[in-house]
C-alpha cells in the first residue's frame, strides 16, 4: 500500500508538468513531500541519473492515521556513491573538452533509487519532470531543477523495466549501466532502452561454457525472485541443455529474506550432492544466505558468481572463508584517469554540502556531522556517534567508494555519459536540410525532444579510453567479460585475479579462454567434481537412469563389435567390417586375416601330403613305364593306367591351390581345375571298368563288341566325359564366377579370406557331375567284380569307389558346417583322401606283384583261375 501511495503521488507532478508544456501560463504545483536529496547541477542539457545508494528497505506497518516516516534502509552502498561521482566526473570532464560539445554545457540531476521500484519510479519522474521550488508559483520553464531528456540508470533489471514502462510512452531514453536482463533487449516492449552493460544472454553463454569447461554436469542454480534472476536462470537452463548440464535444483528466494526462507534454501544446498552452485543475485541478498551457511557448517560449496556480485569486496570481509575460490564473470574494467583524485577530494567541508556525502562520511568514520539526517538503519545509533573532528581523511581508511582498482560498473557509467554526449555532439553537427528527420530537419538542441536524442544514441559509436564502443540493433554493447577468481592475499584481503576472459565477438570455439593453473580453488589444488554419476570411461556408454535427469546414468560396456573412444559417450560406435574392438573397447583395430597359409602347421601338413601324393603317383608311373612290357601292366589297359596316374598326380597338386591367400584369379582356377582333374580320373576309371566288363562279353561266341572299345574309343570317351565337365565350368565362370571374399559374418574378430563360389548351382553341378561319373563307375565295377580273371581290376575299382563315396559323402556335411580355413582344409583333405584311395586301391596291388612278387607277373599265372 505504501508503494502504491508513493506512485500515485508521483504521477501528479508529471501530469501538471506535461500540461505546462502546452499552457505556459499555468503554474507548476508539486504534490507530495519535497525530496531534496540529490546531486544537481544545471546546464544546457541536464542528464538524469538513478543509482541504488540504499538497499533493503525496512518494512513497517502503516496505520494511515498519521504521516508515514521516511523509509529506513538496512544498507548504504559506498560503491553506488562512487558510480554517482563517476557520472559527475564524466560530465565535468566533457564540459572541459573543446572537441566534444564545445558550445553546449551539460548538467546532471542524480537521485537515489533505493533499489526499490516505487522509489525509483517516483524519482525518475522527478528527474524528467523537473522540480519546482515549493510554493514558488512559477511556471514550469522556471522550475528550480530542469527536466532531463535522458536518464542514466538503473542498476537492477526489474527496476529498469518498471521505469521504462512508466517513461516509455514519452520515448524518454534510459541508459543502464548495470541492468543485464536479456528481456530488456525486446525493442517492441522497451524501445527507449539502451545500456553499456552486456546482455545476460552473453553472460549465460559464458557461465554455461565455464561449467562445461570443468565438466561440472550436476550444478545447483539459485537466484533472487526478480526479473533479472528469473530470465537469467531460464536462459541458463536452456543453454545448459546443449552441453548436457543438469540442474541438481533450481530455487528462487524472496528479495526480503526471512529466516525460514533462508533455512529452507540452505537445507537444499546442504542435502544436495552438487558441490557447485551458480547464484544470480546481488550482494545484499547473498549476505543472509552465507550467514546461515556458516551457522549450518555448509562450507564445501564452490560458488559461481553472476556479474551482479562477481567483484563485490563487501562480502569478502565477513565471508572470505566461504567465498575463497569463487569464480565469476565481471564486465571489463578500465582505469579512468584522475578519477581517484576526484573521489578523494571529499573532506568534512565537502561532505556537509550534500546529504549523500554526509551520510557516506558518517558511515565511513562512525562520527556525526552537524545538521545531517542519517536515514540508515543505524540512524538511531548514529545519534550516539561522536561528532566528527574534521581530521578524518579517506587516505586513512579503506572504503569501496575510493577503491578504483576494479572500475567496472563505474566504467559503464562513464561510457553511458559519453554515449549521450556523443549523440548530442552528432545532433549539434547536423546540417539543416540533410538531417535524418522529416524534410531533412535536424534535432533541436535548445528544446530537446527525447525521441530525437534516442535516434542519435542508437546510431552513435565512439572511442573512449582506447576502447571502441559500438551497439547492436537492440542497443546492447558487444559483450566482453573477465573471468575473476577470488583469492586470499598475504594480508588476508580479497584479491580479484583475472584468470580468463570471454569475448562474444570471437569464434564459438575460442570465445572462452581460461588460464587454469592460476586459479585458486575453494578446496584443494584441483577443480572440484560436481557430478550426479561418475563419468563413463572409454569402452562404455551411458544408460540413463529411469525417472532421473540425463546427467544421472549407469555405465554399460559396449556390445561386441562396438567401441566408445570418448568419456561419457551416449552411444557406442560400430566398427567397420575390416576392424574389431581391442580389449579395452576404446578403438577399432584391423581384424586378423584368416586363410589356410603355407606357414601354419595345418597348411604345412596338407602341403606335405599333397607333395607326397604327387610324388607317389609319379613313382608308380615310373614303375609302370619300367615294367610296361610285363603281363600285369599290359593286361590292365596300360594306356589308361598311364593317363590315370598323370591325372592323379594333378589331383594331388590341385590341393596346393587351396593353400595360401585367395585371389580372384586363384579362385577361378581352383574350382574348375579341381572339377576337371577329378573328372579325368573318374573318366579313366570308368573307361577301364567298361573295357573289363566288355572284354568278358567279347569272349562269347559271335560277339564283336570289342571293336567299339578300342584304344581310340577309350580316349574319346575320356575326352567326352571331361568336355561335359569343362562346359559346366565355362558356364559357371562366364555367369557368376568364384571370387576372393572377405567374410566377417561368422568370426567377429577375424576376417576370413575365402573363395566365394559365386554361383552355388555351378559349384554343386561340378561336384554332382563327378558324383554321377563315380556312381556309373561303381555300378560297372560292381557288375564286373566276379569275372574269372585272376587280376580283375573291377574288385579294386569297386573298393576305390567305395572309399571315394565315403570321403565325399562325409565331406559334404563337414564342409557345410566348417568355417574359415578349416572349411578349406576339409576340402583339401577330401581331395587328398579320395586321390590316395584311388592310387592305393587300383595301383598298390599291381606294384606289389611287379616289385615284390615277380614270379606272378607272367601270362600263365594271370590266366590261372
Amino acid at each position: 500500500m505504501a508503494r502504491l501511495y508513493a506512485i500515485l503521488l508521483t504521477f501528479w507532478p508529471l501530469c501538471i508538468g506535461l500540461q505546462s508544456q502546452h499552457k505556459s501560463k499555468d503554474n507548476c504545483v508539486f504534490q507530495g513531500d519535497e525530496d531534496t536529496s540529490s546531486f544537481y547541477q544545471g546546464g544546457d542539457v541536464v542528464l538524469g541519473g538513478i543509482f541504488p545508494l540504499h538497499s533493503s528497505p525496512i518494512s513497517s506497518l502503516f496505520s494511515f492515521r498519521t504521516k508515514p516516516k521516511p523509509t529506513m534502509y538496512k544498507f548504504f552502498t559506498p560503491r553506488a556513491l562512487r558510480w554517482m561521482q563517476t557520472m559527475i566526473f564524466a560530465v565535468r570532464e566533457i564540459n572541459q573538452r573543446q572537441d566534444l560539445l564545445p558550445n553546449l554545457s551539460l548538467g546532471y540531476h542524480i537521485r537515489d533509487s533505493g533499489d526499490d521500484i516505487a522509489v525509483s519510479v517516483k524519482r525518475s519522474l522527478l528527474i524528467v519532470n523537473g522540480q519546482p521550488e515549493r510554493g514558488s508559483g512559477q511556471s514550469c520553464e522556471d522550475t528550480q531543477k530542469q527536466p532531463s531528456p535522458v536518464i542514466v540508470g538503473d542498476a537492477a533489471s526489474g527496476i529498469s523495466m518498471a521505469v521504462l514502462r512508466t517513461l516509455g510512452s514519452f520515448k524518454i531514453p534510459l541508459v543502464s549501466y548495470f541492468a543485464s536482463c536479456s528481456c530488456l533487449s525486446n525493442k517492441r516492449e522497451f524501445p527507449a532502452f539502451m545500456r553499456t552493460m552486456p546482455s545476460d544472454l552473453f553472460q549465460i553463454k559464458a557461465l554455461v561454457k565455464l561449467v562445461h569447461y570443468f565438466q561440472w554436469t550436476w550444478v545447483g542454480v539459485i537466484g533472487v525472485d526478480s526479473d533479472y534472476a528469473r530470465f537469467a536462470i531460464q536462459l541458463f537452463l536452456k543453454e545448459s541443455q546443449r552441453f548436457n548440464i543438469c540442474p541438481a535444483y533450481v530455487h528462487f528466494y524472496p528479495v526480503v529474506l526471512m529466516q525460514d526462507a533462508v533455512e529452507e534454501l540452505v537445507n537444499i544446498l546442504k542435502t544436495s550432492s552438487a558441490t557447485v552452485t551458480v547464484n544470480f543475485s546481488g550482494e545484499s541478498e547473498l549476505h543472509s544466505i552465507l550467514k546461515e551457511c556458516r551457522r549450518q557448517n555448509v562450507t564445501h560449496l564452490q560458488w559461481i558468481a553472476s556479474e551482479a556480485w562477481a567483484t563485490s569486496k563487501v562480502l569478502w570481509e565477513d565471508f572470505g572463508d566461504l567465498l575463497k575460490g569463487t569464480l565469476g564473470f565481471a564486465i571489463r574494467r578500465a582505469d579512468i584517469p584522475h578519477l581517484s583524485s576526484y573521489l578523494r577530494r571529499v573532506n568534512v567541508s565537502v561532505a556537509q554540502t550534500s546529504h549523500f556525502l554526509s551520510e557516506f562520511w558518517e558511515e565511513t568514520f562512525r562520527c556525526r556531522l552537524n545538521g545531517s539526517l542519517n536515514t540508515h538503519a543505524h540512524g538511531e545509533v548514529a545519534q550516539n556517534w561522536p561528532p566528527c573532528n574534521g581530521n578524518e581523511s579517506l587516505d586513512d581508511v579503506y572504503t569501496p567508494y575510493s577503491d578504483v582498482s576494479q572500475l567496472r560498473v563505474s566504467y559503464n557509467v562513464y561510457k553511458a555519459v559519453y554515449l549521450i554526449a556523443n549523440a548530442l555532439h552528432d545532433m549539434s553537427t547536423c546540417v539543416p536540410g540533410k538531417g535524418p528527420f522529416q524534410n531533412g530537419t535536424c534535432g533541436s538542441l535548445y528544446q530537446i525532444l527525447p525521441w530525437q536524442l534516442l535516434y542519435y544514441m542508437k546510431r552513435t559509436h565512439f572511442t573512449t579510453l582506447g576502447e571502441e564502443v559500438r551497439f547492436d540493433d537492440n542497443g546492447d554493447p558487444i559483450a566482453s567479460y573477465d573471468l575473476m577468481n577470488w583469492q586470499r592475499g598475504s594480508d588476508g584481503s580479497l584479491q580479484l585475479v583475472r584468470v580468463g576472459f570471454y569475448d562474444a565477438s570471437l569464434e564459438e570455439d575460442t570465445d572462452l579462454i581460461i588460464d587454469e593453473p592460476v586459479i585458486m580453488w575453494h578446496r584443494g589444488e584441483k577443480a572440484p567434481e560436481s557430478l550426479c554419476s561418475q563419468s563413463c570411461l572409454p569402452g562404455s556408454r551411458k544408460a540413463r537412469q529411469k525417472g532421473k535427469p540425463v546427467c544421472c546414468f549407469d555405465c554399460i560396456p559396449c556390445a561386441e563389435g562396438e567401441i566408445s573412444n570418448q568419456t561419457d559417450s551416449n552411444d557406442c560406435l560400430t566398427c567397420s567390417k575390416e576392424t574389431w574392438p581391442n580389449q579395452a573397447r576404446d578403438q577399432c583395430i584391423p581384424k586378423t586375416l584368416e586363410f589356410l597359409s603355407f606357414q601354419e602347421p595345418l597348411g604345412i601338413i596338407l602341403w606335405a601330403f599333397s607333395a607326397f601324393g604327387a610324388c607317389a603317383a609319379l613313382a608308380v608311373l615310373v614303375v609302370f613305364i619300367m615294367y610296361r612290357k610285363t603281363p600285369v601292366i599290359r593286361g590292365n589297359n596300360m594306356e589308361l593306367s598311364f593317363l590315370l596316374l598323370l591325372f592323379l598326380c594333378t589331383c594331388f597338386l590341385i590341393g596346393l591351390t587351396f593353400i595360401g591367400k585367395p585371389t580372384d584369379w586363384l579362385c577361378r582356377i581352383r574350382y574348375p581345375a579341381f572339377g576337371i582333374s577329378f573328372t579325368l580320373c573318374i573318366s579313366c576309371i570308368l573307361a577301364k571298368t567298361v573295357v573289363v566288363l566288355m572284354a568278358f562279353r567279347a569272349t562269347l561266341p559271335g560277339s564283336n563288341v570289342m571293336k567299339w572299345f578300342g584304344p581310340a574309343k577309350q580316349r574319346s570317351s575320356v575326352i567326352f566325359c571331361t568336355c561335359v565337365q569343362g562346359l559346366i565350368c565355362i558356364i559357371w565362370l562366364t555367369t557368376k564366377p568364384p571370387v576372393a571374399a572377405y567374410n566377417t559374418k561368422f568370426m567377429s574378430a577375424t576376417i576370413i579370406v575365402e573363395c566365394a563360389v559365386g554361383s552355388e548351382i555351378g559349384f554343386w553341378c561340378v561336384l554332382g557331375y563327378i558324383g554321377f561319373l563315380a556312381c556309373m563307375c561303381f555300378l560297372m565295377a560292381f557288375l564286373a567284380r566276379k569275372l574269372p580273371d585272376n587280376f580283375n581290376e573291377a574288385k579294386f575299382i569297386t573298393f576305390s569307389m567305395l572309399i571315394f563315396f565315403a570321403v565325399w559323402i562325409t565331406f559334404i556335411p563337414v564342409y557345410v558346417s566348417s568355417r574359415g580355413k578349416y572349411m578349406v582344409a576339409v576340402h583339401v583333405f577330401a581331395i587328398l583322401a579320395s586321390a590316395f584311395g584311388l592310387l592305393l586301391c587300383i595301383f598298390a596291388p599291381k606294384c606289389y606283384i611287379v616289385l615284390l612278387k615277380p614270379e606272378k607277373n607272367d601270362k600263365k599265372h594271370m590266366m590261372k583261375k
